[in-house]
């Protein structure tokens, strides 16, 4: 059997709060975009659903683990 460096809960809590407000920052910027066209493109539109469900899905894993940004 390898032998396997443990990863400590602490810092993939941390890389998981990191994730989570750069996929905020993403999802919002996406959001803008599509808020100020006159008639956003199906592309944007796909791009602002994907944005949207990797940080909803994220904020259910920080929630499942009782990870807190404070």
């Amino acid at each position: 059997m390898p032998f396997r460096k443990k990863i400590k809960k602490q810092h993939v809590d941390q890389n998981l709060l990191q994730e989570i407000f750069r996929l905020k920052n993403e999802w919002m910027k996406i959001k803008d975009i599509i808020d100020r066209s006159v008639e956003p493109s199906e592309f944007g539109l796909y791009e602002l659903k994907i944005a949207e469900a990797k940080y909803f899905y994220l904020l259910r894993e920080a929630r499942h683990r009782g990870v807190s940004a404070r």
